[in-house]
């Protein structure tokens, strides 16, 4: 049972990922230490992490969508798809070999945080896209949704990147999309954890409403701010994710 005081700990470290998941993902690399160290079990902690998240992530699309950033009709398939990656990914993901993905995805979060601290032309605006968007933008969802039903670090950033770089979004604009599909595959993995009783709710709850507050807070930064923060925020949540997954295991 956990205590009034730790509750409340848990809750102002629910607002602070809330804010920085708004903007450039991230956030469960500060509130899934908190819950750890808050002496819940890893499987508990990450079943209540994602639920904690759906609070900040579901405030920070809304505030996107409010704001004209996210078309939710154009993204009708790729929610779909990326709720069927990301239950599958919950689904298999006690069955499956994820020791390589302990050095990939630290290597692409590298590679992630060289881009955008190096690529000369990312901005707000919209470019050209590579790939055809109705047709692609669902299988980057499935990719990604069953990646982060697996594993699950680095998500935001993989859906960002994808958007900008093979869709041409602005960074904004891509953000906004992101916190949608983000917040689909969080849902399609709660829909796992909930009923195998892995949640543990008063936690989640304590979280859940700090993230609502730092959900709007970070994404209305994120939009009247734009690229100017949004750029370097991931550059950085990209470089420590990658060092806390290959430090910190």
């Amino acid at each position: 049972m956990l205590d009034p005081l730790t509750l409340l700990a848990l809750g102002a470290v629910g607002t602070l990922a809330g804010f920085v998941d708004a903007i450039a993902g991230g956030g469960g690399m500060i509130a899934l230490p908190a819950l750890l160290s808050a002496g819940l079990p890893p499987v508990s902690a990450l079943a209540t992490n994602k639920l904690q998240s759906v609070f900040g992530t579901g405030m920070a699309a809304l505030t996107y969508w409010r704001r004209g950033f996210v078309s939710l009709k154009a993204l009708i398939p790729a929610i779909a798809f990326t709720f069927v990656g990301s239950f599958l990914g919950a689904m298999v993901v006690k069955q499956a070999d994820t020791s390589l993905l302990d050095i990939a995805v630290p290597v692409a979060l590298i590679g992630i945080a060289l881009y955008f601290l190096f690529a000369p032309n990312l901005s707000d605006a919209d470019k050209a896209a590579r790939l055809p968007f109705g047709m692609f933008v669902p299988l980057m969802g499935f990719a990604i949704g069953f990646y982060d039903g697996i594993f699950g670090p680095g998500t935001g950033s993989f859906l960002t990147i994808g958007f900008v770089m093979l869709f041409g979004f602005g960074l904004t604009r891509a953000s906004g999309n992101t916190k949608i599909l983000n917040l689909t595959s969080n849902l399609a993995a709660l829909a796992i954890f909930i009923p195998a009783g892995d949640v543990v709710w008063p936690a989640a709850l304590a979280m859940g409403i700090g993230q609502l507050v730092g959900g709007y807070i970070g994404a209305r930064t994120g939009i009247r701010y734009g690229a100017k923060l949004i750029r370097p925020l991931v550059v950085v949540v990209s470089i420590a994710l990658a060092v806390r997954l290959l430090v910190f295991r």
